[in-house]
């Protein structure tokens, strides 16, 4: 049996795809039609990455051909996404790579206290629970707490030599290397360094230690949105960014600068989304409640105010402070309701980077020709 085209551009007419105003032909997201005997082959583009929409939009097509055109058609859809045209950005620049890192995934907080490096801890004992081959780069200067998650406070990185170059070699435990200015200082002993000074011992930590090959490499940043942040994206090329926030306001006014100054137009790394922590909390002895202390869904909602994806949420439970504190994270626990959690979060970390490596070219580091703020004021 032969299939008429025009029949078939009739039926995809009624279908729309979610976020655009118009039908898919009327649009141009369809692309082609190839008919053969019984086969249906429809071509399609769209502008949306998420993976719900190109389900939806399958399943439409598939569904809408076998109830207007034939029962019988077998249909193809093949979607392919449209890559934006990026504008010109005269501060990016061709930076160092790291050899052998495969993905770079900052973890940021616009503010302190939100568990920015417990959530950071967690992902990635997940990530390597799953598989893959990850590195944690404690960029906390001033705070680093990356070595006591990891029980691996008392450790010190050894020397390895590369290419005939020596090179420190990071610490690792529970699969993950890890590096940290925690290591080089005693837990009493604050560092009090200038921006320059920090960032040169960042630069260190990056490009004179032995990572190997890294399917992801996690840097826990310091909350807020200073010289520390600027430094690490001068340096080396981010993959992308997720943005940690607890649900009350003043939490979330923080998170809404921290995606803000990856979003500016002279530093443009993409964020992966919003992750909520403390969302609720559930007494042990009522495992069916939901106390939401801090307010409810304040995360989620300003992830759709701000249309980036909400990546997940992790509830307020002690054994996550104790774990941490402990230095063996809640995730490396097996079948637990916080190891699911934090799987699923991590999953949709994954995913939102899969679809960002999609669409977007490789990050390139910044330079900055200027201050990128600063307060004027009038004689």
């Amino acid at each position: 049996m032969k299939f008429n085209k025009e029949d078939i551009l009739k039926a995809l007419e009624t279908i729309t795809v979610a976020g655009e105003g118009k039908n898919m032909v009327e649009s141009g997201a369809v692309k082609n039609i190839m008919t053969f005997a019984d086969e249906v082959i429809v071509d399609l583009e769209l502008s949306a990455p998420a993976l719900h929409i190109k389900k939806r939009a399958e399943s439409d097509i598939i569904k809408t051909i076998k109830e207007k055109v034939s029962q019988d058609a077998k249909v193809i859809v093949n979607i392919k996404i449209e890559a934006p045209v990026q504008p010109a950005n005269p501060n990016l620049i061709k930076g160092k790579n790291i050899p052998g890192i495969k993905n770079i995934i900052a973890v940021a907080s616009g503010k302190g206290g939100v568990g920015k490096s417990t959530i950071t801890a967690n992902l990635a004992v997940t990530l390597s629970k799953i598989g893959y081959k990850v590195g944690v780069l404690d960029a906390d200067i001033y705070g680093p707490s990356i070595p006591m998650m990891f029980d691996v406070i008392n450790e010190r990185p050894l020397s390895t030599t590369i290419d005939g170059k020596s090179k420190m070699k990071p610490v690792e435990n529970y699969g993950v290397k890890v590096l940290s200015i925690g290591f080089f200082t005693t837990p009493e002993q604050a560092v009090i360094w200038r921006g320059p000074m920090a960032s040169k011992a960042l630069n260190q930590l990056i490009f004179d230690a032995a990572w190997g090959d890294l399917d992801y490499m996690l840097i826990d940043l310091p909350p807020g949105t200073g010289d520390i942040h600027l430094s690490i994206m001068q340096s080396m090329p981010i993959t992308g960014a997720v943005v940690v926030s607890t649900p009350q306001a003043v939490a979330l006014a923080d998170a809404r600068r921290g995606v803000s100054m990856f979003q500016q137009d002279n530093i443009q790394v993409p964020v992966l989304g919003i992750i909520e922590n403390m969302a609720y909390f559930t007494p042990e002895e009522l495992p069916e409640n939901k106390y939401y202390i801090f307010g409810k869904e304040g995360a989620k909602n300003l992830s759709n105010d701000l249309n980036i994806p909400f990546l997940g949420e992790i509830p307020l439970v002690q054994s996550i402070r104790e774990a941490g504190d402990n230095g063996r994270p809640a995730a490396l626990q097996e079948n637990t309701p916080l190891s699911k959690a934090f799987e699923k979060l991590t999953k949709g970390v994954i995913q939102e980077l899969d679809n960002r490596n999609e669409i977007l070219p490789p990050t390139e580091v910044i330079q900055m020709t200027n201050s990128v703020g600063c307060l004027t004021t009038k004689n």
